[in-house]
């Protein structure tokens, strides 16, 4: 059920049960021959901070994802990691057969070797005028082709040994010691899950309030709903055209690694946040289309039911946003409102201090002190 009926019903059930509660008490005032002004209970409005909520539900992907696989055809001598290890970047994963490109590389070492010799000499015999500068060119080009080769040599011997290319959590091993792997052959696969990336489309209509920094809550039925805090970091360049819809991207941090890629996740975007003058819900009067509260003033010496119209905003439970009418230090009444005319005279039973219930704030005497009025 979404929250804005949820909200409505817990009004409707609210003003029903005060409705209920006003008639019988009223009539036992009554009956008991007590008159004078009726007794309500209030509530001081206060600044609050609010924030208006977009709903939405997303996947999350690792901030980094490589799947590991082998650049050249050979088989398998060693595996260093197990299933769903963590590996430091540059920790070595996987060897592969190399003993003909160890061969090669000293034989190129060799070949080096002796054409920087054959160099040094002829830049001696060069400078006696012995050989031709042609001459020594000619070493010099021996040289540098020996070391490219060798330099080729050990790039081969590197592409047989697998290392993990960042911090991360692998996988699931694919691979077995002796097997012959190809180049495209999956090893594994590796996360970087220090922090976890969040895909969600929300509506275009929202996109001239959404930038990078706006704060989420996101939470996932799979972690017992247990709630994770970020905050946006990036918009697609481009709006759905079927569904008008854009993908945000956000960050959660995940230090203790619970979050995986591919979780679904609900989301709650919070977006403009601000200072508002907040009510309790229990303190509207509606009346046709417009909404009120009764205002506790003192004039001449009593306590007087001001009602005021009021310009609501955005709600949350128990609570609601008061956008005109009301000043943050004023005392609305939240019990015993709805049998109460302009201007009448009211005696306050008990404020509320931190949005006790009726039920807290009358005490074990609920059953016969209740004021009359819902």
């Amino acid at each position: 059920m979404q929250p804005a009926a949820m909200l409505f019903i817990r009004a409707i059930v609210a003003t029903l049960l005060a409705l209920v509660m006003a008639s019988g008490l009223a009539g036992a005032a009554n009956a008991q021959g007590r008159g004078g002004p009726p007794q309500v209970f209030v509530q001081t409005a206060t600044n609050s901070t609010f924030v208006d909520r977009i709903e939405a539900i997303g996947t999350l992907r690792a901030n980094e994802t490589v799947e590991i696989t082998a650049t050249v055809t050979d088989t398998v001598t060693g595996v260093y990691f197990d299933d769903g290890a963590r590996m430091a970047e540059g920790d070595t994963l996987l060897t592969m057969a190399d003993g003909e490109e160890r061969a090669l590389l000293e034989e190129e070492n060799a070949a080096a070797e002796e054409a920087r010799r054959q160099l040094n000499r002829a830049q001696s015999l060069v400078g006696q005028g012995t050989i031709s500068r042609s001459v020594l060119d000619e070493r010099r080009r021996s040289y540098e082709t020996a070391v490219a080769r060798r330099r080729a040599l050990q790039s081969r011997l590197s592409d047989r040994v697998i290392t993990a290319p960042f911090d991360g959590v692998v996988g699931l091993r694919r691979i077995s010691v002796g097997a012959l792997v190809t180049p495209g052959d999956v090893i594994t696969r590796i996360h970087d899950d220090s922090v976890m990336k969040l895909d969600f489309s929300v509506p275009s209509a929202f996109l001239a309030s959404l930038e990078p920094g706006i704060a989420i809550r996101a939470k996932a039925r799979a972690l017992n709903n247990r709630v994770f805090d970020g905050e946006i970091s990036s918009l697609d360049n481009e709006i759905d055209p079927v569904t008008r819809s854009i993908i945000i991207r956000a960050l959660l941090p995940n230090p203790d690694k619970v979050l995986r890629p591919g979780l679904l996740m609900s989301v709650e975007l919070l977006r403009n946040p601000r200072e508002a003058v907040t009510i309790p819900e229990d303190a509207l009067v509606p009346i046709a289309r417009e909404v009120y509260a009764f205002v506790a003033i003192e004039q001449d010496g009593a306590t007087i039911a001001e009602r005021r119209r009021i310009t609501i905003g955005a709600r949350r439970p128990g609570e609601v946003e008061v956008v005109s009418g009301l000043a943050a230090g004023e005392t609305v009444v939240t019990h015993g409102a709805l049998r109460l005319q302009p201007g009448q005279e009211i005696i306050i039973r008990a404020t509320s201090i931190q949005g006790e219930s009726l039920q807290q704030m009358l005490g074990p005497d609920a059953a016969t002190n209740t004021p009359a009025g819902g």
